[in-house]
């Protein structure tokens, strides 16, 4: 589920961020070859490569995977199983790309399609789900009421003639310590606790329920296998198993003082900024340093592995500074000098704010686009390797591995892509077009930032 809209600002820096921590963002990295000709039929299966495995039959045409600059069909870089927990819809993401020399730079070489198809077993478990949280608010709000009612009724005076007169003898003793007739349960609880589970707990039979819905869609995925299909004639690259990991922000390394030092820090001070983070207006005037492509090496070297960045709803990590950093993130512009003495004036540092509301709108519904993952320089090297021929690097060796596919200069004799990032923005509402026989296919908003 995408967290809650938050403003991000932007620093060139992560010194701003917390340390030894894991961040919000899932990490996908290779995992070995797939072989199981069983997987290669799964669309639950995220993987890098490989013909691409569709949720419904009919399939979709082959346009959706054609360049929109040389009309050739492109290979299949990764797809993504990532359906939404309250969505009724099985959800996948598909990203194909053209590595035609001629076709590097230039829009539309690189496409991303969202496929959904209604799941009704999984729709009817969201709507008693949905009835028992409705029915357990109902009942915490009539156990407030009715607290509520008794703290504002008025205490009884045990010696009062009224009080005297009560029809039970021993009632003095319930009126004293406020003892209240015991309620009958209503309908709402009834029907709530009928199957013994709490809200967002499965009972015996909603659990069978879902493994008849996992067994039909796996049925409905071997009945869209490709088999027979023109998708089977197109080329792909070798598949690879696509895992997730959290990241990981490692805290910063301590720095050895030589016994006798001493560190004044006012220079510390007069190097950043109050907040700990860099100048924004001095940092960014240095000649020949790109602080935004230092900060994403930075941030990749991490997790050196990582081919996907997947956090619906975040905030992309910038490759470079171009013209699609200064779309995502504008410079806001610099409060006006006075009239008098303008040269003596003190400006604070200028934010890049993420700016999500300068992406172009769904043309479906309207509906605003939200980041939803991007593809890393290190799946390039991963699609260049043929199936069975990737290894285990050492921290050093993938270290130098991420530079080298940074800089690109990576490994030789493969497609020419060259491309640093590509971000996909999906719809917010995740429109479909709400029918439960077939799919609905819907593409999304990518922009690419190149390898310069």
């Amino acid at each position: 589920m995408p967290p809650a809209d938050v403003e991000d600002t932007w620093s060139d820096s992560d010194d701003e961020l917390e340390a030894d921590h894991e961040t919000s963002v899932d990490l996908g990295v290779p995992d070995g070859p797939v072989e199981d000709a069983a997987v290669l039929l799964d669309a639950a299966v995220s993987r890098i490569g490989g013909h691409p495995t569709f949720l419904s039959t009919p399939h979709p045409p082959i346009s959706h995977a054609t360049c929109n600059n040389c009309a050739q069909p492109m290979e299949l870089l990764i797809e993504i199983w990532c359906p939404l927990e309250e969505s009724p819809n099985d959800r996948a993401l598909y990203v194909w790309a053209c590595a035609n020399g001629s076709c590097q730079r230039k829009e539309g070489s690189v496409r991303a399609w969202r496929e959904l198809r209604f799941n009704k077993k999984y729709a009817e478990k969201l709507e008693r789900k949905l009835a028992r949280r409705k029915a357990k608010e109902l009942e915490e709000a009539k156990a407030a009421a009715t607290e509520a009612a008794k703290k504002a009724q008025p205490k009884s005076n045990p010696f009062a003639l009224g009080a005297m007169s009560a029809p039970n003898p021993f009632g003095l003793g319930s009126q004293v310590f406020g003892g209240a007739a015991p309620t009958e349960p209503g309908p709402e609880t009834e029907s709530a606790d009928r199957d013994g589970s709490p809200d967002g707990e499965e009972s015996e039979s909603e659990s069978d329920t879902e493994d008849d819905a996992d067994d039909a869609l796996a049925a409905e995925m071997q009945s869209a296998s490709l088999e027979d299909s023109p998708w089977k004639a197109l080329p792909a690259y070798s598949p690879f198993y696509l895992s997730t990991a959290s990241e990981y922000l490692p805290p910063p390394p301590k720095v050895k003082v030589p016994a006798g030092a001493t560190v004044d820090p006012d220079d510390d001070k007069a190097s950043k900024g109050k907040d700990g983070g860099w100048d924004m207006e001095g940092y960014e005037n240095s000649l020949d340093i790109d602080h935004v492509f230092e900060r994403f090496t930075k941030r990749v070297s991490y997790e050196g592995e990582q081919c996907l960045r997947y956090e619906l709803g975040g905030t992309p990590l910038p490759f470079a500074s171009d013209k699609v950093f200064d779309q995502l993130f504008p410079l806001p512009p610099a409060p006006p000098l006075p009239v008098t003495k303008p040269g003596f004036m003190v400006t604070p540092p200028r934010k890049r704010t993420y700016a999500p509301d300068a992406l172009p709108l769904c043309p479906h519904c309207q509906a605003p686009r939200v980041f939803e993952c991007q593809l890393m320089p290190n799946l390039i090297n991963v699609l260049r390797t043929p199936s069975g021929a990737q290894k285990k690097l050492t921290d050093e060796e993938r270290r130098a591995e991420v530079l080298r596919a940074l800089k690109g200069s990576g490994s030789s004799g493969g497609k020419g892509m060259d491309w640093g990032t590509c971000m996909v923005f999906s719809c917010k509402k995740d429109c479909s077009a709400e029918k439960e026989e077939g799919s609905t296919w819907r593409e999304e908003f990518v922009l690419v930032q190149w390898d310069e």
